[in-house]
C-alpha cells in the first residue's frame, strides 16, 4: 500500500502520545492562534477560547432531546434510522430520481448527496446539468419530505467542483490556492459566493472544508488535487475557519474532513485499504482542534484511514477509539459525525456491507454516507434500514444509540435551519 517515497516522513513522524499534544497544544498554541485569529473574522462566526483545562470536557451519552412541540414529534426506529443516512441516487428530475422520492416519502430518508458524474456509467448528468434543473430537483425531493431533508453536496472549489462552470454556475478557486494566498478575508468572500450558490439552490450542507495537512504533496486523492490549503496547521486552521465563516454567512453549513487526517496517506480510500501507521501524525489533528474549539463545526466527516497506533482492528471510519475516544472525547465534539461514503473500496475490499453499517454506528457515527458513486446498489435504503433494525433487535445496538444520532441530526437540521 505504500512506496518508497514517503521514507523522509517516515523517519520525520514525532513520537508523542495524543493526550499530551491535544493537552500542549489546547493551552499554548491554540488559544493563542484563536485570539490571534478573531478580529480576522467577523461576528457571524463566534470563536470561543479554549480553556484552560488540559482537556475538552466528554460529551454526554445522553441523546439530544427533541424540544417539546416538535412538529415531528418522536419518529418510529425505523425513521430514525432512516434519517441517519446520507445516499446519492441518479437522476434529473424528481421523476427519473422515483426511487429516492419514496425513500423520502415513505422511509423518512435523512438526506441525499448530488453529483455531477456518475463512475459505474463513466458519464455525466447524473444530479446536475443546469441551475434551473438543480434548483427544481432539489424542490422537488423536498416537498416529498414529512421530516426536512438534508441536502448535501461535494463543493470544495477547483478540482472537487459539482457545480461547475460549464453548467451555469460560477467559477472557484481550490483551496490550494486560498492557503497559498492566506488571506482569510479573501477565503470568507470565496466561500460565501460558494454558499451563496448552494443556498439559492436549496442544498443546505456543504461537504468542505478540507482540513487535511498537506503533508504528502503527491498524495493522489488530496495533495495532487490541490484540496488542501497548506501543510502548516495554522494556516489550515485559520483557512478553515474563514471558509466556514463564509458559508454560514450564506446560511450553509460545513463539514470538516477527513478527519483524523488523509493528507499524508500515500494511496486512495476510494480504491482500496489505506494504510498510515508509518505516516500520520499527531499533528494532523491541530485543525481539527482549533475548529471545533471555536465552535464553528458544523459537522465532521471521518475518513477511511487505517492507523494501527490509534486502532488495531478498525479504521478511523469504523472505530471507536477514534470517533469516540478522540473526537468526542479529546477533541469534544458533540455534533453530527458522518462516516465517508460506505461503498468506498478502502470498506468494500476488507468489509462485508452490514458489518460496515453496524460498526459505524457503533463507533459513533449518526450519519451514514451511501454515495451509490463507487457502485451503484438499487435499494440500498431499505437495505440498510433492516440490516441496523435487526441488529437493534439482536441486542448489538442499543436503541439510545439510534435516539442520540436522531437528537444531533435534528440539532444540525435545526443549525441550518431546515427544523
Amino acid at each position: 500500500m505504500e512506496d518508497d517515497g514517503v521514507s523522509d516522513l517516515r523517519q520525520a513522524r514525532p513520537i508523542l502520545s495524543r493526550r499530551t499534544f491535544l493537552r500542549g497544544l489546547g493551552a499554548g498554541a491554540l488559544a493563542t492562534f484563536l485570539a490571534a485569529c478573531a478580529d480576522a473574522l467577523p461576528s457571524s462566526t463566534a470563536l470561543v477560547s479554549p480553556s484552560a483545562t488540559a482537556s475538552p470536557p466528554t460529551p454526554s451519552a445522553t441523546p439530544r432531546p427533541i424540544p417539546n412541540g416538535s412538529p415531528f414529534g418522536d419518529p418510529d426506529l425505523r425513521t430514525k434510522i432512516a434519517q441517519m443516512l446520507l445516499v446519492g441516487f441518479r437522476g434529473l428530475t424528481v421523476k427519473d430520481a422515483a426511487e429516492t422520492v419514496a425513500d423520502i416519502r415513505d422511509r423518512g430518508l435523512g438526506g441525499v448527496l448530488l453529483f455531477d458524474y456518475d463512475t459505474p456509467t463513466r458519464t455525466f448528468g447524473r444530479n446536475v446539468s443546469t441551475p434551473a434543473q438543480v434548483r427544481s430537483l432539489v424542490a422537488g425531493l423536498r416537498a416529498a419530505a414529512s421530516i426536512p431533508l438534508l441536502v448535501a453536496i461535494d463543493e470544495e472549489g477547483g478540482q472537487v467542483d459539482r457545480l461547475k462552470a460549464r453548467y451555469g454556475f460560477p467559477a472557484t478557486v481550490s483551496e490550494g490556492t486560498l492557503g497559498a494566498r492566506d488571506d482569510v478575508a479573501d477565503t470568507r468572500r470565496q466561500a460565501k459566493a460558494i454558499g451563496e450558490t448552494l443556498s439559492g439552490l436549496g442544498i443546505d450542507l456543504d461537504l468542505a472544508p478540507v482540513v487535511d495537512l498537506e503533508v504528502n504533496p503527491t498524495n493522489p486523492i488530496i495533495g495532487a488535487l490541490e484540496r488542501s490549503f497548506s501543510a502548516d496547521p495554522e494556516v489550515v486552521s485559520r483557512q478553515g475557519l474563514a471558509y466556514l465563516a463564509g458559508l454560514h454567512d450564506a446560511g450553509v453549513g460545513g463539514t470538516l474532513k477527513h478527519f483524523p487526517g488523509h493528507g499524508s496517506s500515500t494511496a486512495d480510500t476510494h480504491l482500496g485499504w489505506v494504510d498510515v501507521t508509518k505516516t500520520w501524525s499527531e499533528a494532523e489533528l491541530a485543525p481539527f482542534r482549533a475548529i471545533i474549539a471555536s465552535g464553528a463545526a458544523d459537522a465532521v466527516l471521518v475518513a477511511h484511514v487505517f492507523d494501527a497506533d490509534l486502532d488495531p482492528t478498525y479504521p478511523a471510519s469504523l472505530s471507536s477509539a477514534v470517533i469516540g475516544g478522540m473526537l468526542r472525547g479529546d477533541l469534544g465534539f458533540d455534533g453530527v459525525v458522518i462516516t465517508d461514503d460506505l461503498q468506498m473500496g478502502a470498506i468494500r475490499s476488507v468489509y462485508g456491507y452490514a458489518t460496515s453499517v453496524e460498526r459505524a454506528i457503533l463507533a459513533g457515527a449518526d450519519m451514514l454516507t451511501i454515495a451509490n458513486e463507487q457502485v451503484y446498489e438499487p435499494g440500498i435504503v431499505a437495505t440498510t434500514i433492516d440490516i441496523v433494525e435487526a441488529a437493534i433487535n439482536a441486542g448489538r445496538i442499543e436503541p439510545a444509540r439510534i435516539d442520540a444520532s436522531w437528537g444531533r441530526i435534528y440539532a444540525l437540521k435545526t443549525r441550518l435551519g431546515s427544523a
